[in-house]
Order: structure tokens, then sequence, then C-alpha cells
């Protein structure tokens, strides 16, 4: 598969893309030339300079060092989120699907009921109940959105279990865990890897609209959608909006093309 990504054109662009943002995230600390914390109100709105490369916004701190560290709180927060949600929705989706009968229709009912409120409404209850916080907004996205992702899982489980293959293998005598482990995940898990990279795009832009709409995470915090939240209030300064804008479209572009050319690896035939 790697050579296959190497050829793809689509699939390096979009790496490269995940590429810059990852290392600019890692790296924040030693390509910031400032705090992005740091408060001077004599150089608000301050253009571009030698110590501030980007200028600066309402409350005088260096826009450039708050889009860097930005790399690192955006994809701080979606990484963790994706993880999380990847082991509850692969662990539940598989075994309630494999296994049928009686408790993959009540866990379905369960589904059913989590799908009938919208992701939205649940962040904003639980944001209410916990307060702000990194950890709080990873927890609240993660219970709002870890049913659609186990539906998706568990409609490719169901098709990979009528197979002939895992038949045969409940008629050679496999037990439930060989045959989940050692023939259905390595079928699932390639469609699995292209559906979760093309999800922490859509990670990335939920977390930075509910920023946006001052959910979560405080302003204070120089996570793009913050910063655009922080922004709106002064829209005769669109640098302000231009610049954490822009670097959450390159994001989300950078792991869109990545996931779709990934997909197209993966499923030739869909294509």
């Amino acid at each position: 598969m790697a050579k296959k990504i190497i050829k793809n054109r689509q699939a390096m662009i979009g790496m490269t893309m995940i590429m810059i943002v990852v290392l600019i995230g890692i790296l924040a600390p030693l390509i910031a030339p400032n705090d992005p914390n740091e408060i001077n109100t004599v150089m608000k709105f301050a253009p571009s300079s030698g110590k501030y490369p980007l200028g600066t916004d309402q409350l005088g701190r260096c826009l450039f060092s708050r889009l860097v560290y930005g790399a690192k709180y955006s994809l701080g927060i979606a990484f963790p989120t994706l993880l999380i949600l990847a082991t509850i929705s692969m662990i539940l989706g598989t075994f309630t699907a494999y296994l049928g009968g009686l408790s993959d229709r009540i866990f379905s009912a369960i589904c059913n009921i989590f799908m009938a409120f919208p992701p939205i409404v649940v962040v904003l209850s639980l944001a209410g109940l916990m307060g702000e916080g990194i950890f709080n907004i990873i927890i609240s996205v993660v219970l709002s959105m870890w049913v659609w992702h186990v539906k998706v899982i568990r409609s490719y489980v169901l098709m990979e279990k009528a197979k002939d293959y895992v038949i045969a293998a409940k008629i050679a005598g496999c037990s439930n865990l060989k045959i989940i482990f050692n023939h259905i995940l390595p079928n699932v898990l390639p469609v699995m890897i292209v559906y979760f990279s093309t999800s922490i795009a859509a990670l990335i832009l939920m977390v930075s609209g509910y920023s946006f709409l001052g959910i979560g995470i405080g302003s204070d915090i120089p996570e793009w959608g913050s910063m655009l939240s922080s922004a709106k209030s002064f829209v005769s300064k669109p640098k302000l909006i231009f610049y954490p804008g822009f670097s959450i479209l390159f994001t989300a572009a950078g792991f869109n093309l990545f996931g779709e050319a990934l997909r197209d690896i993966v499923t030739p035939e869909e294509v």
C-alpha cells in the first residue's frame, strides 16, 4: 500500500499538507517568536513587523505565535478524540454486529435513541454541565459522536459476517474471537482506516466550530476556532479572521485529500 500511496499524487499532496501542520504543532515552542498569551494592549492591532510577523490581535498578542500554537491545540484535541472514538466504535460495533441476537437488537435501539439528538445539542448540554476545558470538550464530542461511528462499523461487520469465508470458518470450528480477530477485523480495518482518516477533518471543523460558538474552550487558549470567535467582533480587521480560517481550511483539506486518495487505493473497484 505504501508504494501505491507514494505513486498517488493526491495522497502525497494531502500527506504533505498534513505533515506541515503536524510539524508546526510539534515544533511550536521553537517556531513561535513570542508567548502566544502575552498581552500588550499598547501594541494591539499592530501591523506586521520583525517582532510580530503577522501583526497582533485586539489584545496585542502575537498573531503568528497564536496560529502556530493553534496547530498544537487543534490537532491535540482532534487526535485524542478520534482515538477514543475509534476504540469505542471498533469494539462495540464489531462485537455487537458479530454476536447478533437480542444484544444486537437492544444495542441498535440504544443507538437509535442517541441518534435522535443532534450532536450539537449533546455538546451544548455536556459543556454546560462540565464547564470549559480541553478535556471536557473531548468527552463531549466523544459522547455526541460515538453512535455514528459505531453504526458505520457495525454495517461493515454485518456485510463481512455474511460472506462465505466466515461461514467456512464457523464450520471449521473456529472460535468467535478467532474469527473476529483473524478474519473479520483484517478485512474491515482498511476501510475503517479510510473512514477515520476523513473523520479527522470533520472533527477539526467540529471542534473549531464549537470553539467559535464559545463552547468548551476558553478564549485564552490559542485554538483556531477560539481565535475566530474572538475575531468576530472585529470585522474591520480581516486578518484576524483570515489567518485562523485559512489554517482550519488548509488542515481539513489535507486530511480530506489524503483520506479520499486512500479510499481510492483501498477500494479501487468503487471508483
